[in-house]
């Protein structure tokens, strides 16, 4: 892994090794300026590698013929909410396709899926195929830094092992016809890749979140733009009221690093800081909860920034994405946090608060889900956690969390200590109500309603399965409402949810160019934040898959835009490209390149 030479002096220095910082850098760069990324983590790729590296690109005309700048804005002044700002929005909309083309000059491929819709598919403006998807990598072709690279979340692999693209993720949960040829070939082209299980039992296909880190990875190395891990932001330097540089701490040693025009803080967010936490979410939470790295993001750009005079916005909101816990099957006494992105919405289950009653709709969007979470402890006291009930069809069909389907993991091989801590069973709902301390005769209740709407397709409660977003994933097995299934085969089963997160969405204040301000309106000379480090573009609102990494990928471009724009009498000014000799990977099973150093 490349070091920076930390005395001396670069035009630009970004914090952060995410989606937001690499492509700040390599924009920098690519504009003449020369750059040096830092990365607290021994690891390279941030929350953005574990991702699922979506885009959310309005008007990007890539297969979405008919979206338009006016119905992009249309619709996110009509779903944002809180802090924002309508210069921001525009700058967004505005730079998000300039943004896409550059990222493919760098030589990275997306697909679309014209179906997916918006978060808010009935507000106007609306617009199905704005979510952009980062093609395949051949992870080999990263050499050494292969194995810096974060790893690809235990969401995006089959068995903790076989990485999924996402079509993959898709078949693999509802199970059409051909499923099982699917399955066979993702384990094939695993087991049969011998070269490359010589070296490590890490899948080299990279998808998703780690396929668009790896992609930029490559350009970086290409550039010959070093990037330092174990580097830690310790305080940004004054000089006459401007940043003049970074202290930082590398391996516990004290370093320095002159910054001849600005920093860019690309450094995530606070939801691993428990205090940060407790001061600012509008609802008691645990950063265990969080579906982000552990130890990673813990919010010390936005102190650093605070300490020069940074002003804070959007504070109380998050990515909200319900999680659960489950005991780490390597280790003792270690509790994993999976995702629980799509599991409430299939059929056949509903999601209750512990008064026993629904408080969502369970086809709506993670964001929205946990929105309701939050609302519903507010009303009744009675959510965080909350708990999704579920019966053996479901079990049958659908994972929950980390548990896989019967069909795959059936109940004789669940690990016994798990029965009743984290997974529950019972002959009959009343008996599951008594286990998880739930009212026995209102859950039966609950579920005879649930039961009944399932029958003639209307949820009279919460309206699921009516709207284009639910219906896109739902399970046509399930009719008249693909969304809705009734709970009536035993046993019947039940699992924790708790309020987990994407991150923080809550940060320093900045302007249409990412440039901090301080509570007075002025700006921080030489100061830019992106990504979660900043307060999101949309409010305390998610509009479409991919809008998490959307908005840093597009506000880092306008910042190293920015940057180079007001810097271009800089004395590091250059235009060549070096090359480093990337190592050139073999794409067939038989035999991996041998890695080699990136630089």
């Amino acid at each position: 892994m490349m070091s920076a030479p930390m005395n001396d002096a670069v035009d630009v220095a970004v914090v952060g090794s995410g989606v937001a910082g690499l492509l700040a850098a390599l924009r920098a760069h690519d504009r003449g300026l020369r750059v040096a990324v830092i990365e607290k983590a021994a690891c390279f790729g941030g929350t953005s590698a574990t991702s699922g590296g979506a885009l959310w690109i309005p008007n990007h005309a890539a297969g979405a013929d008919g979206d338009s700048r006016e119905k992009a804005l249309s619709y996110l002044l009509a779903v944002s909410r809180g802090d924002h700002r309508l210069d921001r929005i525009e700058a967004f909309i505005d730079n998000a396709p300039p943004t896409l083309r550059y990222l493919r000059g760098l030589g990275i491929d997306f697909d679309v899926f014209p179906g997916m819709p918006d978060y808010f598919p009935d507000a106007p403006g609306s617009f199905a195929g704005r979510a952009l998807f980062p093609r395949e990598l051949d992870g080999s072709t990263l050499g050494e830094a292969f194995f810096q690279l974060r790893d690809t979340a235990p969401a995006f692999k089959l068995l903790d092992r076989y990485t999924l693209d996402l079509a993959q993720s898709f078949t693999l949960a509802a199970r059409p016809r051909g499923w099982r040829l699917v399955a066979a070939r993702i384990l094939a082209k695993y087991w049969l890749d011998f070269g490359w299980r010589r070296m490590t039992r890490r899948d080299r296909r990279l998808t998703l979140g780690s396929a668009l880190i790896g992609r930029l990875r490559l350009a970086l190395a290409e550039r010959g733009i070093p990037l330092s891990c174990h580097t830690r932001l310790e305080r940004l330097v004054l000089d006459g009221g401007r940043i003049a540089g970074l202290a930082l701490r590398r391996h516990a040693k004290p370093l320095n690093l002159p910054v001849k025009l600005a920093v860019v803080l690309a450094a995530g967010g606070f939801e691993q800081s428990q205090a940060l936490r407790d001061r600012y979410l509008p609802v008691a939470t645990d950063a265990r909860w969080s579906l982000t790295p552990r130890h990673a993001n813990e919010g010390d750009a936005l102190i650093a920034a605070q300490a020069v005079g940074a002003a804070l916005e959007s504070m109380s909101c998050a990515w909200w994405a319900p999680s659960m816990q489950l005991p780490g099957r390597e280790f003792p006494n270690i509790e994993v946090t999976h995702q629980m992105f799509f599991d409430h919405r299939h059929p056949h289950s509903l999601c209750v608060n512990r008064l026993a009653r629904r408080f969502v709709n369970e086809s709506c969007s993670y964001d929205r889900f946990g929105m309701a979470m939050i609302e519903d402890q507010k009303r009744s006291a009675a959510n965080i956690p909350c708990w999704m009930i579920f019966d053996a069809t479901y079990r049958a069909r659908h994972g929950a969390g980390g548990i896989m389907p019967s069909s795959i993991a059936p109940d004789r091989k669940i690990p016994r200590e798990w029965w009743d801590s984290y997974l529950y069973r019972a002959a009959t709902v009343e008996a599951l109500a008594a286990k998880i301390d739930l009212n026995p005769a209102e859950l039966a209740r609950t579920v005879a309603r649930m039961n009944e709407y399932a029958k003639t397709g209307h949820d009279a409660e919460f309206g699921r399965g009516a709207g284009a977003y639910d219906r896109y994933f739902g399970d046509p097995r399930s009719r008249p409402n693909p969304c809705l299934g009734a709970l009536i085969t035993p046993p019947f089963y039940a699992v924790r949810i708790d309020l987990g997160d994407l991150g923080t969405k809550g940060g320093l204040k900045t302007d249409a160019n990412a440039q901090v301000m301080r509570a007075d309106g002025a700006v921080i000379d030489g100061l830019y934040a992106v990504g979660n480090c900043a307060g999101a573009p949309f409010g305390d609102c998610y509009p479409g898959a991919g809008a998490t990494l959307s908005a840093a990928a597009v506000f880092a471009f306008i910042a190293a835009n920015a940057i180079a724009g007001a810097g271009a009498g800089s004395t590091f000014a250059h235009s060549a490209v070096a090359s480093t000799g990337v190592a050139a990977g073999t794409t067939g099973t038989g035999g991996a390149a041998q890695p080699r150093p990136l630089a």
